[in-house]
């Protein structure tokens, strides 16, 4: 005779199956990624490492809640409440310390955009990185288009009758401008700089970490709630088969 209640059992099994499926998704992730690894850490990016704990634990875990729920095993359900209440807490942590960060980047590059500037430009590579992304992110300079002194490259060159109508922009670039007197180079300029556009990515990216990090931490709340609803009838369960042992013996 089973112990919880066959939908409440189906709902927890099909979710740790789902959740096992994004934690392979995740390692396949992490082996893609392992390739650009040193390429990221030479930019200063956090190593991988935290990647793959994050992906071997969400797989783990799902597996611990796939037999859990099928075994009825209230020992194999208390451990994963346990990791399911200390994801909870994980989860919020890592979400509140995104939502810093973003907050930091955004008021840190707002405040010293020229300053950030002065001291990378001063980077030949980074200079080359600047100059793609001007082309590719229709943007220039990186805090304004006097970053690049009196010579102006021509990946910011803006054609209003190509990328905007009649100057004020589409979706991607916000219109072009004149270049800025006594410099060379292509007459009209995009007039949004790449800082701007950094910015924007970057908030669309730490939006996105915190809508994980919180969904995660919602995700885990929900399933410590339904793992303790399980534990309570396997509990019921057992009571109810030592009442009758003992009737029957009685």
């Amino acid at each position: 005779m089973a112990k919880i209640n066959s939908c409440l059992k189906c709902l927890f099994v099909f979710f740790n199956i789902v959740f096992a499926i994004i934690g392979c998704l995740l390692i396949f992730g992490a082996v893609k990624a392992s390739v650009y690894s040193l390429q990221l850490s030479a930019l200063g990016a956090p190593g991988l490492g935290w990647m793959w704990v994050f992906a071997i634990g969400v797989l783990g875990i799902s597996c611990l809640g796939i037999y859990a729920g099928i075994s009825e095993k209230e020992l194999a359900l208390k451990i994963f409440a346990g990791f399911m209440a200390a994801g909870m807490i994980i989860m919020l942590i890592f979400g509140i310390v995104v939502l810093v960060m973003r907050n930091k980047i955004r008021q840190s590059f707002g405040e010293a955009s020229s300053q950030v500037a002065e001291s990378f430009m001063g980077d030949e590579g980074f200079r080359s990185f600047l100059d793609q992304l001007q082309e590719g992110g229709q943007c220039c300079g990186l805090s304004s288009a006097g970053d690049w002194g009196d010579r102006i490259p021509d990946s910011c060159r803006c054609r209003p009758g190509l990328d905007g109508f009649g100057g004020f922009g589409t979706f991607g670039h916000s219109g072009c401008r004149d270049k800025p007197a006594g410099s060379t180079g292509p007459d009209k300029i995009y007039q949004q700089t790449c800082g701007q556009l950094l910015i924007s990515v970057s908030d669309f990216l730490f939006n996105i970490a915190m809508g994980l990090t919180f969904g995660f931490a919602i995700t885990a709340f929900l399933g410590l709630l339904a793992t303790l609803l399980m534990i309570h009838q396997v509990r019921r369960h057992q009571r109810a088969g030592a009442s009758n042992m003992a009737m029957k013996g009685y």
